[in-house]
């Protein structure tokens, strides 16, 4: 499977859910936000929410600073 995470290229030898990626691509499990082909998906989803072939993902963490 090839993604799109983030801008960059993505492949993947298997299926992934978006919380398989989230969990692939960051340590962070809180404030994470993603949206997969321009559409937020909501936290409660991700585990139940396929990837498919050409999926552009965005996947955004808080930054804390001052």
């Amino acid at each position: 499977m090839r993604l799109t995470v983030n801008g960059r290229g993505f492949d993947s030898d298997r299926a992934l859910s978006v919380q398989a990626l989230v969990e692939t691509i960051t340590e962070a499990r809180r404030g994470v936000a993603v949206a997969v082909n321009g559409e937020v998906v909501p936290r409660s989803t991700w585990a139940a929410t396929p990837l498919t072939d050409g999926d552009a993902v965005e996947v955004l963490t808080a930054a804390q600073g001052g």
